[in-house]
């Protein structure tokens, strides 16, 4: 299969996770694709002042990397900037979160996967 940024399934979330503000979604992989193994790949568009609030992964794990931006994360270690090209790993029934306190669209690629 071959899907085209056109073909892209594109939503926005409103206060996602309890989260601040809307956040893009550009799903590459629809749950119903993942034969039952995952249920997100998706590129996610961070605007400044926005979040997507701590949330536990209960069964899954999620990974997600920063392609632009810096995203503040909130995770069982504490807070931490994650700068682009570094990468955030929730494992499973951990807790996360990640907010854009910069002036500029943070850009990310998330993976959640059943553990």
């Amino acid at each position: 299969m071959i899907r085209t940024k056109e073909e892209v399934r594109t939503r926005e979330v409103t206060n996602a996770m309890g989260g601040k503000g809307i956040i893009c979604f550009h799903d590459w992989l629809l749950p119903e694709e993942a034969y039952g193994h995952g249920r997100v790949f998706s590129k996610l568009v961070i605007p400044p002042g926005c979040s997507i609030g701590v949330h536990t992964h209960r069964d899954e794990f999620e990974a997600f990397y920063v392609l632009e931006g810096t995203a503040t994360v909130t995770d069982g270690e504490g807070v931490t900037e994650v700068e682009e090209g570094g990468m955030n790993l929730c494992k499973k029934d951990g807790s996360h979160g990640v907010e854009n306190c910069t002036d500029k669209d943070l850009v990310l690629m998330a993976l959640i996967m059943k553990a």
